[in-house]
């Protein structure tokens, strides 16, 4: 399913063809929500820095870039893997509840052959299978929630899988018993599982441990983005005017779970003036001109 809205589709093609009003735009259009999020995750880093780059990378990687991705969503993916660069490597989680730690025992650690290049070809194969067909699982699964207005369990949907809590502690985050947390993610995989085992070959799943789809799970949640709420909900909020219940998610979202996507759009929403808007457009216009191809 395209998540392009038809504005965003007409200015990519304009972009395409080399449009400098349609770039500027652009630039304008998402640059303060970047900076928002640079600056929260860059520590004593230049956020503006980053943030150009982050532009010129956009345009490097145009031909690479499809319909399966918001516009926002694609720059803020290409921020976050700079963001790793500069901080050597290391996978920066848009979740600001503390993760759990990652497993360091067991049979993953004992010695095992040096792959081939075929095993690694077919691993990365079985992988963007398994990240497509369980990304829009996942995605069905949120929105059929908030059709619903069910919006207690997303919050629990979010600290199974995007925050990776035990269930003790959603429990007691949430007033509800563990064991309602632990048939509720029982439920969840089962209804994911059986959704992706029809749309791909089970045998291409790398679901050899439950941390495996876990670990996915939240990778595809922090790529993909699939209960943020649109920034016209953020704004909304701003301005106080949601509903009850989707003011406490919303609420719940940004302030608890803690989103940093969000939380970019929240600043810079909350940033009328945006007094040091002009100046870094200018800079990320000079910067990005010779990679915009004319017509």
């Amino acid at each position: 399913m395209t998540q392009w809205t038809e504005a965003e589709r007409y200015m990519m093609d304009q972009i395409r063809r080399g449009s400098d009003e349609a770039w500027s735009q652009l630039v304008e259009r998402y640059q303060g929500r970047l900076i928002a999020f640079a600056r929260r995750r860059a520590r004593n880093l230049d956020a503006e820095d980053l943030v150009q780059d982050t532009f010129v990378q956009f345009l490097r990687k145009l031909d690479q870039f499809r319909e399966q991705a918001s516009v926002e969503t694609f720059l803020f993916l290409i921020l976050r893997h700079r963001l790793a660069e500069v901080h050597r490597g290391k996978r920066i989680h848009a979740c600001e509840l503390p993760q759990g730690e990652e497993n360091s025992g067991g049979a993953a650690n004992l010695p095992a052959p040096d792959p081939t290049a075929s095993w690694y070809a077919r691993r990365d194969e079985q992988r963007q299978a398994a990240q497509a067909a369980l990304g829009a699982a996942l995605g069905d699964l949120v929105h059929r929630m908030k059709e619903r207005t069910d919006l207690q369990d997303l919050q629990i949907l979010e600290m199974v899988f995007y925050a990776q809590l035990p269930n003790r502690q959603i429990a007691a985050e949430m007033g509800v018993e563990a064991n309602h947390v632990a048939l509720l993610k029982h439920r969840w995989i089962k209804q994911l599982r059986e959704c992706m085992e029809q749309s791909t070959r089970r045998s291409s799943l790398p679901w050899d441990s439950p941390d495996a789809m876990d670990s996915l799970l939240t990778e595809i949640w922090e790529d993909q983005r699939p209960s943020c709420p649109k920034r016209s909900t953020v704004g909304g909020y701003v301005l106080g005017t949601l509903d009850e219940p989707w003011r406490r998610y919303v609420d719940f979202h940004l302030n608890r779970v803690g989103c940093s996507f969000c939380r970019a759009n929240l600043e810079d929403l909350q940033q009328q003036s945006q007094q040091n808007a002009g100046p870094l457009r200018h800079r990320i216009l000079q910067s990005t001109v010779g990679f915009l191809h004319k017509a």
